[in-house]
C-alpha cells in the first residue's frame, strides 16, 4: 500500500498534464470543481460522479454518549456528516478488477 496522499497541487498538476492547460489555469479549474462540489454539498445536495462514487450530507440525530474517561454521559447534539459512497466501477478498480466494462 502507498503511504502518499494526493493533495489538491497533485491534481492540479495531473490536469496540467493531462489536458495542457497553464499551470494557473490547471489550479483554477481544479479549485471551481472543489469549490462546486462543496456548496452543492452545503446545501444538503447530493453530488454523483458517474463510474466514480457519490456524495451526500446525512443529518444525525442527537444522541447520548459517554466519556471513556471519566464514564459520565454527554449528549452528542445533531449534526450532519459527509457520505461517501464509491461506485462499484471505483471498488472493481481498488480491488484490481477489471471485469467492468467502463472505466475511468
Amino acid at each position: 500500500m502507498a503511504d502518499r496522499t494526493m493533495t489538491r497541487a497533485d491534481l492540479t498538476e495531473a490536469v496540467y498534464h493531462e489536458v495542457g492547460l497553464s499551470r494557473s489555469e490547471s489550479a483554477s479549474l481544479v479549485e471551481s470543481v472543489l469549490e462546486e462540489i462543496s456548496e452543492t454539498l452545503a446545501t444538503g445536495e447530493a453530488v454523483k460522479i458517474s463510474s466514480f462514487g457519490s456524495f451526500s450530507v446525512r443529518e444525525k440525530a442527537p444522541r447520548v454518549g459517554r466519556n471513556l474517561k471519566t464514564g459520565e454521559e454527554v449528549t452528542i447534539s445533531p449534526r450532519r456528516v459527509l457520505v461517501f459512497r464509491a461506485s462499484h466501477v471505483l471498488k472493481d478498480r481498488i480491488n484490481g478488477n477489471s471485469a467492468s466494462g467502463r472505466g475511468f
